[in-house]
């Protein structure tokens, strides 16, 4: 070029260019910055209030969830039933080639499956059984679920949940995974060393002794019957085959027809009536 001042003139026209879409573009990336924050913030406000109204709904807390129903609490809860167990362990193994731990009875079928679905949607959940949420879940409080720690919280006297859980293993887990007290029974051995003396049947002796059982909300008394009948691993399944402590549960004593008035030293101190929540309306069957 022969003369450097147009030259000089253009390079500083198109720097001036650059420099203008530069600044015009960054303007623009600050407001798409901002809008998107903004709408960001709103839905995280409204996405917590949400939350906050869900965690204090009444159906958390005394006396609306005595009464609630499972469709209620599955429509916020559903993925208890939604999930599924993984087909491969982070370790590599398949679930179709090992054993859990409650597959260890004949009575379990299928395949491996979640917690709640096992209580509440597999074929022997849905024939022996009948669970809800609120069999085990009495509520929810958000502020400390350890009994006790403030004035407001549950008391130590409440037998609602224990420490961080949920629920209170001692008075729900323990019913169906305690260990079985073959001592107390009489038995000679502990019952899958002994059960071939008695011909794998619990009804064996329990024909006349403690007939008064499973008379309860959360189970299906006639078909546990039928089904103890025909294969005692239905019986042993909940009292010691699936054990998940070194403790039994102290089931409650109902009388029976020919039952002693001689109370052995170990029932001394059992109850001899079954939770209030779970006693059968009048007429000895579940509504469900």
């Amino acid at each position: 070029m022969k003369n450097p001042k147009v030259g000089l003139a253009i390079l500083a026209l198109v720097l001036g260019a650059v420099v203008i879409g530069g600044l015009a573009g960054w303007q623009i990336r600050q407001q798409n910055v901002a809008g998107v924050s903004q709408a960001q913030d709103a839905g995280s406000a409204s996405e917590g209030k949400d939350i906050l109204r869900a965690t204090y709904d009444p159906i958390h807390f005394r006396p609306a969830i005595e009464k609630a129903t499972d469709e209620q609490c599955l429509a916020c809860h559903r993925e208890v039933l939604d999930d599924k167990v993984r087909e491969t362990s982070p370790a590599g193994i398949k679930a179709a080639n090992s054993k859990a731990w409650y597959q260890r009875m004949s009575t379990y079928t299928g395949e491996q499956d979640t917690f709640h679905r096992r209580h509440l949607t597999t074929p022997m959940a849905k024939e022996l059984m009948n669970l809800s949420c609120t069999t085990c879940h009495q509520g929810s409080d958000p502020r400390d679920e350890a009994p006790g720690t403030s004035a407001t919280g549950t008391p130590q006297s409440d037998n609602g949940f224990t420490l961080r859980k949920t629920v209170n293993p001692e008075t729900t887990c323990l019913k169906c995974h305690g260990q079985m007290n073959a001592t107390v029974m009489g038995l000679p051995s502990p019952w899958p060393e002994s059960k071939e003396m008695f011909g794998n049947s619990c009804v064996t002796c329990h024909a006349a002794i403690r007939t008064n059982r499973h008379q309860v909300t959360y189970l299906k008394a006639d078909a546990i019957e039928a089904a103890g009948q025909a294969n005692g691993d239905v019986c042993y399944g909940c009292h010691g085959g699936r054990a998940w402590y070194r403790i039994e549960y102290p089931y409650p004593r109902h009388p029976w027809e020919g039952m002693s008035p001689d109370v052995p030293d170990w029932a001394k101190n059992r109850p001899v009536e079954s939770e209030a929540r779970f006693v059968l309306p009048a007429g000895g069957q579940s509504k469900k």
